[in-house]
């Protein structure tokens, strides 16, 4: 008996990008959510009062890391959307809480997962924006989406 093999469509088509390299990338972003939420969750409930900038950004970057992971696994154009918005504003938020931990280290009494560019993660949190947003630039929806 054969089987029907249905056509590709548009949506599958687009989805690519969680094929392959694109399931890596999903991978880490995952992890580093995982590892940020465990990680700030600890610190805000046992010690905020020694660094509550510091801690309440590394729940923050949590947060994108949760945004991104779901942007990045849904097909989609709106997933699409906000997956470029998530992993821009995580760019941006590791370069700047980088270099703000640099300049004025007084602030970062105790690290965040962006403070040093990622240092205490081996600069994947610098890294893997870069990534992400190549991969989903190369992955963009057409506009049938």
């Amino acid at each position: 008996m054969a089987e029907t093999i249905s056509p590709t469509t548009q949506s599958d088509k687009t989805h690519g990008r969680t094929k392959g390299v694109g399931r890596i990338i999903v991978m880490f972003y995952a992890i580093l959510a995982l590892a940020a939420a465990w990680r700030s969750g600890f610190q805000i409930l046992t010690k905020f009062d020694d660094a509550p900038v510091a801690f309440s950004l590394s729940a923050l970057s949590a947060i994108v890391y949760i945004i991104a992971t779901f942007a990045l696994a849904i097909p989609g154009r709106t997933a699409w959307k906000v997956g470029i918005v998530a992993v821009w504003f995580e760019l941006i938020g590791v370069v700047v809480i980088g270099a703000w931990s640099l300049l004025a280290p007084s602030v970062f009494p105790e690290s965040t997962v962006w403070s040093t560019f990622g240092i205490g993660y081996g600069f994947i949190p610098l890294i893997l924006p870069i990534v992400g947003l190549y991969w989903l630039y190369k992955h963009r929806p057409t506009p049938v989406d």
